[in-house]
C-alpha cells in the first residue's frame, strides 16, 4: 500500500500557498497536511503533523526560513521532515545558509508543476534536491567569499582517501550511479560510502555533504 507523501506549505503570501495546495491536492500520492504564514507557525505545524516534506520560504515575518528550518532538523522526533527551500532569485544568499541550518534542497519559485511535483517526492525519498542551473555557482560563490579554515581540513580527517574521493564527486553534483561508474565501484558501494560520509561528518543528509566539499576546499568553482 503506498504511503501519500505528506507536505507543510509555508509562505507568507496567500496566494502562493493557495497555488500549491491546488496543485498537489490535485496530485495522487501527496497530500498537503498544514499551512504555515511564518517560520514561527511552520516549526509548531512540523512538530504537530510531522509532515515528510516542508515547502519553506526564506522570506517570512515572526521567524523566517532558515532559522525555522534550523529549528525542525534541531527538534527530536523530527529526523525525517525534509525541508525544501522555495526561493525567488537565483543569487539568493540565503540559500546556502538554509543548507547549512539543514535543509534537504532548494528550488526556484518559478519552477514548473511537474519540477515542483518531482522536487517533493525526491526530497521526501530521503534524497538532496539542488536546482541544477544555480546549485554549484551559488554554493561555490559563498563559500568562497569565507575563508577556508584549517579546520575544515581536520574535518575531512575522519575520512578515508575513498571517503572524501566520493565526497568530492556528491559535491559536483553526481548521483551514486554516476560515483559508482566513475570509481569503478558497484552502486551498493558507492552508497556505503556517501553514507559513511554523512555519519562522519555529521551530515543530516547528501546536500549537507555538498556544502561540506565546498567548505573544505575539497570541491571549487570550475574545479
Amino acid at each position: 500500500m503506498n504511503t501519500a507523501v505528506r507536505v507543510l506549505l509555508a509562505d507568507d503570501q496567500v496566494l502562493v500557498r493557495t497555488g500549491f495546495k491546488l496543485l498537489l491536492d490535485s496530485e495522487d500520492g501527496i497530500e498537503v497536511v498544514g499551512e504555515a504564514a511564518n517560520g514561527s507557525e511552520a516549526v509548531n505545524l512540523a512538530r504537530a503533523h510531522r509532515p515528510d516534506v516542508v515547502l519553506m520560504d526564506i522570506r517570512m515575518p515572526v521567524l523566517d526560513g532558515i532559522k525555522a528550518t534550523r529549528e525542525i532538523a534541531g527538534t527530536r522526533g523530527l529526523e525525517g521532515v525534509r525541508v525544501l527551500i522555495l526561493t525567488t532569485y537565483d543569487t539568493d544568499e540565503y540559500v546556502f545558509e538554509a543548507l547549512e541550518a539543514g535543509a534537504s534542497g532548494f528550488l526556484l519559485k518559478d519552477s514548473g508543476p511537474a519540477e515542483l511535483l518531482h522536487a517533493i517526492r525526491v526530497v521526501a525519498a530521503g534524497e538532496a534536491l539542488l536546482a541544477p542551473r544555480i546549485t554549484r555557482r551559488l554554493i561555490a560563490q559563498f563559500t568562497a567569499a569565507r575563508a577556508v579554515q584549517h579546520v575544515a581540513d581536520d574535518r575531512l580527517a575522519v575520512l578515508t582517501q575513498r571517503e572524501r574521493e566520493v565526497l568530492a564527486l556528491v559535491g559536483r553534483g553526481l548521483s551514486n550511479d554516476e560515483i559508482a561508474g566513475a570509481l569503478t565501484l558497484s552502486p551498493a558501494t558507492a552508497r556505503t560510502h556517501v553514507s559513511r560520509a554523512m555519519v562522519k561528518l555529521g551530515a543530516r543528509d547528501r546536500a549537507q555533504l555538498v556544502v561540506a566539499a565546498y567548505e573544505s576546499g575539497l570541491v571549487t568553482l570550475g574545479g
